[in-house]
């Protein structure tokens, strides 16, 4: 047992420093920071790795409490290990306080990663907006030249200099 409360620790510091690198990244997303970004990416990643390798631990944990209390090692989770330590408070109690705190942390950074990929988005679309701005920069405006049913027929001016002719 605490073994696996040791394994859920350390999940949520994992988690808890993913939520801190978010809060780095917002502010980097915002600066257009490309290069700090690949970085604190990359810590990201290596963080993930890590969660990795606990959860497979967690998970082989879990199977050899399901084996040691005759349970089915398929349906078993903390919570419902939490159910059955009730002849056991304290473990009980332990358990039930690092689940919820492991929980917390992975909830807030989900929000604070909810929040980034908003602050991604809307930095797509105005470069998307600067890019078109550009492009329409380039292009002369239409004139407002109408057929006989009296619909625009959209023609382009020219974007020489001068239209005057000799």
């Amino acid at each position: 047992m605490e073994e696996l409360i040791n394994v859920l620790t350390e999940e949520e510091k994992v988690y808890r420093t993913l939520a801190a690198n978010g809060e780095k990244k917002r502010q980097i997303i915002i600066d257009a920071d490309i290069p700090a970004l690949e970085a604190i990416t990359d810590l990201d990643q290596q963080a993930g790795d890590e969660l990795l390798i606990m959860s497979n631990k967690q998970v082989s944990l879990l199977t050899d409490i399901a084996n040691v209390l005759g349970k089915s090692d398929e349906k078993m989770t903390v919570t419902r290990l939490i159910g059955y330590l009730g002849t056991q408070p304290d473990i009980q109690a332990k358990l039930t306080a690092t689940r919820d705190s492991l929980i917390e942390a992975a909830a807030q950074m989900k929000e604070i990663n909810d929040l980034n990929s908003q602050l991604l988005a809307q930095a797509i679309e105005l470069t998307e907006f600067d890019i078109t701005l550009f492009k329409s920069m380039k292009q002369a405006p239409e004139t407002a030249n109408y057929d006989r049913n009296a619909y625009n027929t959209g023609d382009i001016l020219g974007s020489s200099g001068f239209d005057a002719k000799q």
